[in-house]
């Protein structure tokens, strides 16, 4: 008798060409991403060879009941490490039907400021820390007590053990399930509060960072869904002595990352100060109830930076000193932020002109 199992995992190349494209996009108001799966005629490996889509977007709270169609564009390919073979994961943006971008699509502004000839010219380099929380069905961190808390923080950070490391399978899942679609996934940790952890993506350039954090999200909420369990991007979980959940993210280009590149370093950082409650701004929701000062964070007030502080808004690295060249990390964005807003945000300022 055959089980669930077998039908989740039949091999569609034994009797057909076609394959099984899902579409991933993002309502705007919704961290997580949602798709719809479409069948081609056969393997695909540009997204200028994929069709475009239309969805209800009066559904999404992104058009009117009398004129709802949005019109999905494929923009990067992944491979599908779910059901594997020639089949893939797409990630989209959305339009209108004229073409124009529609307001929750953040991914068009950043595609225009990644193809600034003066930004190509740079070859801007992100490394993404994304860190979330895992939580059971009952919405409380995964390995807590039900309804109760676990010790302090201290043994948690890049802790093993079942009485540390909780979750620690589902992590590992995800982890290869990254490398397998093809996403620069660098690393992974436990983080400082017990059940929340970081995966890192990069080094990526330009808009293709945004696009691998899209995807590495999408692939955690369908992992997650396997164990029957939740994970959330959500800045503060839990209120009281314990860590928020951030996005630091580290940011070179070809100047910094050459000979005098320390020079380059710190005037982009002084540009990034100057621009401090504009970047705060489109840094995640809910960011101040992270950034307070405590806990690793700046306050969110206030603008500093320091060689290896990560009470610092901007943290220089050792290397990066002794050097006299190398990356900085803006440790500001919020675990909710939007990876092509940030991103954008960060080549903007330091490398065109202010406005």
């Amino acid at each position: 008798m055959a089980s669930l199992h077998d039908f989740v995992n039949l091999d569609l190349s034994d009797t057909t060409e076609k394959i099984i494209a899902e579409y991933i996009w993002f309502f705007g108001f919704l961290i997580a991403p949602v798709s719809v799966p479409q069948t081609l005629p056969g393997p695909v490996t540009d997204p200028s060879e994929l069709p475009k889509w239309n969805y209800d977007g009066s559904s999404t709270n992104q058009a009117p009941g009398d004129d709802s169609e949005v019109i999905l564009y494929p923009r990067a390919i992944f491979k599908d490490p779910f059901r594997k073979g020639n089949n893939i994961l797409v990630i989209c943006d959305s339009y209108t039907p004229a073409g124009e971008p529609i307001p929750t699509n953040k991914r068009a502004k950043a595609a225009e400021i990644f193809s600034n000839p003066d930004v190509e010219a740079e070859e801007p380099w992100f490394g993404i820390e994304q860190e979330y929380t895992l939580l059971t069905m009952s919405k409380w961190p995964l390995g807590w007590p039900e309804n109760g808390y676990p010790g302090p923080q201290g043994p948690y950070y890049c802790g093993n053990g079942a009485d540390k490391a909780f979750g620690r399978d589902i992590v590992d899942a995800h982890y290869k399930a990254c490398l397998y679609a093809g996403i620069n996934i660098s690393g992974i940790n436990g983080e400082v509060m017990p059940g929340q952890w970081e995966f890192q993506v990069g080094p990526s350039v330009g808009i293709s960072a945004g696009d691998e954090v899209w995807a590495a999200r999408y692939i955690l909420e369908v992992i997650n869904h396997l164990f029957v369990t939740l994970p959330t991007v959500y800045i503060c979980v839990i209120l009281g002595d314990w860590n928020g959940a951030g996005a630091h993210t580290n940011y070179s280009t070809k100047s910094m990352r050459g000979d005098g590149g320390i020079d380059v370093i710190n005037a982009a950082i002084e540009k990034l100060e100057a621009r401090h409650t504009e970047h705060i701004a489109a840094y995640g929701e809910g960011n101040e109830r992270r950034l307070t000062g405590n806990h690793e964070t700046a306050s969110i007030n206030q603008f500093t930076w320091g060689v290896a502080n990560r009470g610092a808004s901007v943290r220089i690295g050792r290397d990066t000193e002794k050097q006299g060249k190398g990356y900085f990390e803006d440790r500001r964005p919020a675990s909710n932020m939007d990876p092509y807003v940030v991103t954008s945000m960060i080549a903007e300022t330091t490398i065109l002109p202010a406005a």
